[in-house]
């Protein structure tokens, strides 16, 4: 067995197993860690991965800088190839970890389309309760928008997962992490409300007899479905940005932390592994910002 194939089935049994990643995410980690094994083959020939110095780590981003990624792709292989060395660390196979020093490429991503809390109430306001699917689309806008949920886990939201008396959404989210989040009295009513007036008025099929959001053959919603939702409820509050499940989960955010919330608990509700990916949300209004000097800095007043 080469080094190659002896270091991928090594660090795949860990990433499957003691990281427990979701299948989409071990195959994106293994397949940047074939591109820094041809990199090493193609510059460094007969170099291992433990034989490796920061030296080398940076010219292979360098490489993948040069071959086209973009910035988004670099670094994700980057995370991908620190991943990498703190496994080799664990295992006593480095005695010192180059990548800890690894910089990650710019990635010079845009700021996330959100909607202002007026266009949130406009949206609300417009769902049609006339019928019974009205109160279960209200419910989905409100935890969307409440809870800050990816599309996937609002689809696959359990009855048993729902603490109505303490008011939290136990989810299980990517690479099969828990997190617990709590429900405002908004979301709280919305899916009381739906439960237990308009869910149970159709047949539940064998086996969806759990899940919180059902369609009208008694199945859960399919993520195309909670998009097709969401698009016509904006088409119905006359609202002209693109919106998408992930715009309110963009919003339930970006809201908290420009109130002032601390960006290590919306890391914790929005279940990032980073708080580089949460830091996002700290494009906070020019007026916000001076407002707030002017209310706390003591040299802000004459």
């Amino acid at each position: 067995m080469s080094w190659q194939d002896k270091y991928i089935r090594d660090y795949s049994i860990f990433i499957r197993l003691e990281k427990s990643l979701s299948v989409n995410s071990q195959d994106a980690y293994l397949s940047d860690l074939s591109k820094f094994f041809q990199f090493l083959e193609m510059k460094y020939p007969g170099l291992t991965p433990a034989d490796c110095s920061l030296e080398e780590l940076r010219k292979f981003v360098q490489w993948i800088s040069e071959s086209g990624l973009s910035a988004v792709s670099q670094a994700r292989v980057v995370s991908s190839i620190r991943g990498f060395y703190k496994f080799l660390k664990l295992e006593g196979i480095v005695e010192k970890n180059p990548a800890s020093l690894l910089e990650t490429p710019q990635s010079g991503r845009k700021l996330p389309d959100i909607l202002t809390a007026l266009e949130i109430e406009q949206i609300i306001s417009a769902i049609d309760l006339s019928h019974d699917y009205g109160y279960r689309n209200k419910a989905i806008i409100e935890i969307l928008y409440g809870c800050g949920l990816r599309v996937s886990e609002l689809t696959g939201l359990l009855i048993s997962n729902i603490n109505f008396k303490y008011q939290y959404l136990r989810i299980i989210g990517k690479g099969n992490k828990e997190r617990l989040v709590p429900l405002g009295s908004h979301a709280l009513n919305s899916i009381k409300t739906y439960i237990s007036l308009y869910r149970l008025k159709g047949k539940i099929q064998d086996g969806y007899e759990d899940f919180v959001f059902l369609n009208r053959f008694g199945k859960h919603l399919s993520r195309v479905m909670i998009f097709n939702i969401v698009k016509s409820c904006a088409e119905n509050a006359n609202i002209k940005k693109s919106i998408s499940p992930h715009t309110f989960r963009h919003s339930f955010a970006s809201h908290l932390v420009e109130g002032g919330a601390d960006l290590r608990a919306v890391q914790e509700l929005l279940g990032h592994e980073s708080i580089l990916t949460t830091e996002i949300y700290t494009h906070l209004n020019r007026e916000f910002l001076v407002d707030t000097i002017i209310r706390f800095h003591p040299r802000s007043n004459a």
